[in-house]
């Protein structure tokens, strides 16, 4: 809405990276699907010393409960001990996001910000964490790669069973991966 009255908005995904900061901890891509749109979002993470003896956990624009389910993977199976740290997380642009196939781009942008070190701003991460610490598969994989692709994303981490039946899309190389910690290598470093 504008002066004018209502105006088209071409791509939503570039609206919602628009203010989007390189090489800051803490924040990573998504592709997420809405409806039958893809739509990339930045979420984002801060991690800092509890100054109570309960951590607080905050989300917006994530579920909690999802938030405290990969918190305990991230624990369990990275071995990351998060009890002694306050966990905030944020879907930037007031965009609400309720499918899991998110959960792989917040679990990295937690680890970037506990250790302080940037995700790989060229990429975007898709996959559903499972409670093994397996990166379980997405449905319309196509579309968030050529989403990404159309944005200038260069890089995609993406579940190995869905990269199976891919070739490299729209100029945006395909990282395979099937754990948590081997997106975390991937994409933050060790």
């Amino acid at each position: 809405m504008n002066d004018g009255g209502l105006r088209e908005v071409a791509n939503p995904s570039e609206v919602f990276l628009a203010e989007r900061k390189t090489g800051a901890s803490g924040s990573a891509v998504v592709a997420s699907v809405e409806g039958t749109r893809p739509l990339l979002v930045e979420v984002q993470a801060l991690v800092a010393p509890t100054s109570y003896g309960v951590p607080q956990r905050s989300s917006t624009g994530f579920d909690s409960r999802r938030l405290q389910m990969l918190l305990a993977v991230l624990e369990k199976r990275v071995g990351l001990r998060l009890g002694q740290y306050d966990v905030f997380v944020n879907v930037a642009g007031g965009v609400r996001i309720d499918e899991p196939a998110v959960d792989l781009g917040m679990a990295l942008a937690i680890v970037s910000s506990l250790r302080d070190i940037p995700v790989d701003s060229t990429a975007v991460a898709i996959g559903e964490i499972g409670l093994g610490g397996e990166i379980r598969s997405v449905s319309q994989i196509e579309k968030r790669i050529g989403e990404a692709g159309k944005l200038g994303f260069t890089r995609c981490l993406l579940p190995r069973s869905n990269a199976r039946k891919l070739a490299r899309r729209n100029g945006v190389e395909l990282i395979e991966i099937e754990t948590v910690d081997q997106a975390i290598t991937a994409l933050v470093g060790s």
